[in-house]
């Protein structure tokens, strides 16, 4: 998984973990649902943080806004109790609605106690707008779709132009789902942070690879007209390093030096949304305990994770892309797979 070391990319000398996946960080599962038909290129895309019931043993989490341009649902939550209680779902954009209430039902279906003595839960969805190759406005994402993606959810999962990212463009060109990992080692324990991102951003004549901005020559090959930076990016970072809610969001501010790497300068209508977990210690939706222990990582130590967060963050974008294959959208508007332009491109 990620990205073929033949091709010369170089984005960091880390240690990568096992799948070089976001699943690499124990119990984290992602699962995709894919909606395809006549101009219809949109799906789902599910992140459970553990294999257990969320919503009474909550992992630490927090998010970052580099540029607000979004329609999430449950961020505000998140930054004020530190806490994810939900699966993360990612879709377009004007599937928000349905999927949170897709999440809600789920959530329902396994904790009869929502709504009742203990309270509402808050659902956690990302999206971006895939309406370029896709017909958003038909709300062709259901409910049932939410439940498939969910349902799906596995350590082992596909990247490029699937669930959520079916749709997506970046830089000009094919995006989709990446993911990528790494490892960090902390008083002789190794640890894993694990990036997922779904890529909708950027300019293809400020893409970079490997510090190179090649995005000129492909735009002069391609003939494409740029319509400026007027998608979104979300970044889902994962990690088992004992964190609270402030380092991650810490973490997560990072991510922003990771899509600078690849050309990205946050443009005015980009939406670039960052959510950051830990599961290193589950936190009970009740207890009869006033005071529970915690742990957490001294700050000093950030400085070893903060370059992993940045790889692992560039990683995704481009493997996302990679990935992806060239989509025909509706009135056969085309975007091209990087890879299918890369033995000829000269990029390496």
């Amino acid at each position: 998984m990620g990205l073929d070391k033949a091709l010369g990319i170089n984005t960091g000398n880390r240690k990568r973990g096992k799948l070089n996946l976001i699943t690499d960080v124990k119990g984290v599962k992602v699962g995709h649902c894919t909606v395809k038909g006549d101009g219809i290129n949109t799906g789902v895309t599910a992140i459970l943080p553990h294999g257990g019931d969320t919503f009474h043993e909550k992992v630490i989490a927090a998010p970052y806004v580099i540029n607000g341009y979004g329609k999430s649902i449950g961020l505000m939550q998140m930054e004020e109790l530190g806490t994810l209680e939900t699966p993360i779902i990612l879709t377009n954009t004007l599937s928000v609605g349905t999927a949170a209430t897709a999440t809600v039902r789920y959530m329902m279906e396994r904790c009869p106690e929502i709504g009742g003595k203990d309270g509402t839960v808050n659902p956690v969805v990302c999206e971006c707008n895939d309406g370029r190759l896709s017909d958003i406005r038909g709300l062709h994402v259901k409910e049932e779709h939410v439940f498939e993606a969910l349902t799906a959810a596995d350590t082992v999962f596909d990247e490029g132009a699937v669930g959520a990212g079916t749709g997506m463009s970046c830089f000009d060109l094919k995006g989709g789902v990446g993911s990528a990992s790494g490892l960090v080692e902390l008083d002789g324990v190794e640890y894993t942070v694990g990036v997922l991102a779904l890529t909708n951003f950027g300019e293809l004549e400020n893409f970079r690879i490997n510090g190179k901005c090649v995005g000129e020559e492909l735009k002069e090959r391609l003939r494409i007209i740029s319509e400026g930076d007027k998608g979104s990016v979300i970044i889902v970072i994962a990690t088992d390093i004992p964190v609270n809610e402030r380092q991650l969001r810490r973490m997560c501010l990072r991510a922003g030096a990771g899509l600078a790497r690849v050309g990205s300068f946050y443009g005015n209508g980009s939406g670039d949304i960052v959510v950051g977990f830990s599961t290193a210690q589950r936190i009970p939706h009740n207890s009869r305990q006033a005071v529970i222990d915690s742990r957490r990582l001294v700050d000093g130590y950030l400085d070893r994770i903060f370059p992993v967060v940045v790889d692992c963050v560039e990683e995704s974008v481009l493997s996302s892309m990679l990935h992806a294959k060239t989509t025909v959208g509706k009135g056969g508007f085309t975007r091209y797979s990087l890879a299918d332009l890369w033995g000829e491109s000269g990029l390496i």
